[in-house]
C-alpha cells in the first residue's frame, strides 16, 4: 500500500533539457503527506468496518459514522487533486 500511495502522489515534470528534449523530473511527495494519507486510508477501513458492524448489529444506519466516512473520502480526494496539480 505504501508504495502506491507514493507513487500516486509523486509529480512529473517535463523539463526542457539542454538540447531542446524533453527530461522527465519526478518530485517525490513530503513525508507529512504520506503519512497523513495512511492515517487517512486505515481511518477509513476501521469507520467502513464499524459502521458495517453497526448495521449487523443494530439493523440500522449510523448518520454520524457515515459523515466521518464522507470526510475522509473528501480528504483523500483533495489531497490526491491538491497534490496533482
Amino acid at each position: 500500500m505504501k508504495n502506491f500511495i507514493k507513487k500516486a502522489l509523486t509529480r512529473r515534470l517535463a523539463v526542457k533539457g539542454p538540447r531542446d528534449e524533453q527530461l522527465q523530473l519526478e518530485v517525490p511527495p513530503d513525508q507529512k503527506l504520506l503519512y497523513g494519507m495512511y492515517f487517512a486510508v486505515v481511518s477509513l477501513i476501521v469507520l467502513t468496518t464499524l459502521e458495517t458492524t453497526y448495521m449487523l448489529v443494530f439493523h440500522s444506519f449510523n448518520t454520524e459514522i457515515f459523515a466521518a466516512i464522507t470526510l475522509i473520502i473528501g480528504t483523500i480526494f483533495g489531497a490526491f487533486f491538491g497534490q496533482r496539480s
